[in-house]
């Protein structure tokens, strides 16, 4: 069992790998741009002092590590620049992008992006009409659109009598824009090319961090995403191993008892109640306790969901019975549901076990059935309820979304659904991350259960 946990864990680490790829590579292509909103500017402080504006911006992107090649290679073709990603802003690398596959000229198409920001800049404060027609630009590629605006631009130059310099820089500019026309090597986008970059990238940089514990900067609060997790992890893990403890120890003796007296009348009711609550939605129930049981116009007998919960630095034997009277009606909306499916899944293991050849032979050496039910038939049952044991290390980090959100407990459940309305990408991708390695932790500890319970299961050994 040793070599077969030890082999298992090593089969993780390209899982996790290619895990990581694909959380990365989600998380860089999400919609919006994680510097500007961390910066979380309006659009009229984007405007004014742009300069100073610019400067942060650049140093929030170092600081992240944005302004660094996205993986270890790139696979482009040669029409495409091997540093377009030093380009800070991310719409101006966008239509970069796209002239450079249109014409095919990046070190023309360089140069007229270069005399664009130089004009930007040489602009006085006051030629509003002129920063709108210089700032267009970058959000154009096509030919057809640019030589207007230049022209346009050039025109309104004289007509606001700017200095020397600035009219020299449009007409730079103008030139550049022809240099691109004239230089046009559409060939290039059909010739591939494979730029190597090193550990220097933005995916090694990530996952470096990932494994040392840093994960990132939450985009609402700007703290760690690690404290903010940690913070959540608590109370979700608390409620999903006493949810499913209280589980298990309902959901099994109700399905041995299903399976021990099958047809009648007690394991006819069992099921119709089990089933009955099953049908039940938990948000609907959830709602129906917090609105009758706790406080308004009915019953105060629970909490609030806004009341405050209890103080944990007060003594112990104050604040336990307090957080398991504040847990209670959660813990029962979470529960309730997944007892009859795994009493149904202990049903089914045990009918198949009481059938056994050995089953009979205990009952004929005379044992009760007693013993032959919970010392025989028990233990070998168990290997459909161990497999649903595995969803309890992903639950652990995920929580239950609807209950945790109804309830207010600040758990990974209502984190990880705010993150999604916030479009916090760190809290969201680091929670995907953490599900899937404890899913497979949680595969690998439900093998091992297998062969803790049932001794014919072995993973190492061929048997005959």
């Amino acid at each position: 069992m040793l070599n077969y946990s030890i082999k298992r864990l090593l089969y993780f680490i390209p899982t996790l790998f290619l895990i990581s790829i694909i959380t990365f590579f989600i998380s860089i292509n999400a919609p919006g741009d994680p510097v500007e909103t961390m910066l979380n500017r309006s659009q009229d402080e984007r405007q004014t002092d742009k300069l100073i504006q610019e400067n942060s911006y650049v140093e929030l992107r170092h600081n992240l590590g944005l302004d660094l090649p996205v993986f270890y290679f790139s696979i482009t073709s040669a029409a495409s620049c091997d540093t377009l990603y030093k380009i800070s802003n991310l719409s101006h690398r966008s239509i970069l992008e796209r002239m450079a596959f249109t014409y095919g000229n990046w070190k023309d198409i360089a140069c007229y992006y270069q005399t664009i920001k130089k004009l930007e800049f040489s602009l006085p404060k006051r030629a509003i009409n002129l920063k709108y027609l210089v700032n267009s630009l970058y959000n154009e590629y096509d030919s057809s659109r640019i030589g207007p605006i230049i022209a346009n631009l050039c025109d309104s130059l004289k007509s606001n009598n700017c200095t020397e310099t600035t009219t020299q820089l449009c007409l730079e500019l103008k030139s550049s824009f022809i240099e691109v026309l004239k230089n046009q090597k559409n060939y290039m986008q059909f010739i591939p090319a494979i730029h190597w970059y090193g550990f220097k990238n933005q995916y090694h940089h990530w996952l470096k961090k990932f494994i040392c514990g840093d994960f990132g900067i939450s985009y609402q609060d700007k703290r760690p995403v690690s404290s903010v997790i940690w913070d959540a992890f608590g109370w979700t893990l608390t409620l999903s191993l006493l949810s499913m403890l209280i589980a298990y120890l309902v959901a099994i003796p109700l399905g041995v008892i299903s399976a021990v007296e099958k047809d009648s009348l007690k394991e006819k009711s069992i099921t119709s109640i089990l089933f009955m609550l099953y049908s039940l939605p938990n948000f609907w129930i959830a709602t129906l306790t917090v609105v009758f049981l706790c406080g308004g116009d009915w019953f105060s007998w629970f909490p609030s969901p806004g009341a405050d919960w209890p103080d944990t630095s007060a003594p112990i034997q104050e604040w336990v019975p307090a957080m398991i009277y504040r847990l209670t009606l959660p813990l029962l909306c979470w529960t309730y549901s997944s007892l009859a499916f795994i009493s149904r899944q202990m049903r089914g293991g045990m009918l198949n076990v009481l059938g056994q050849d050995y089953i009979r032979t205990a009952r004929a050496k005379g044992m009760s059935e007693t013993r032959v039910v919970w010392k025989h038939a028990f233990r070998n049952s168990l290997l459909p309820v161990i497999t649903l044991f595995a969803n309890v290390f992903p639950l652990a980090i995920t929580g239950s979304f609807v209950i945790e959100y109804i309830f207010s407990i600040p758990g990974m459940g209502k984190l990880t659904l705010e993150a999604f309305q916030a479009r916090n990408y760190p809290v969201i991708f680091t929670v995907m991350m953490f599900t899937a390695i404890l899913t497979l932790a949680g595969n690998l500890i439900a093998d091992i259960l297998y062969a803790f319970t049932d001794p014919r299961i072995s993973f190492t050994q061929k048997r005959l």
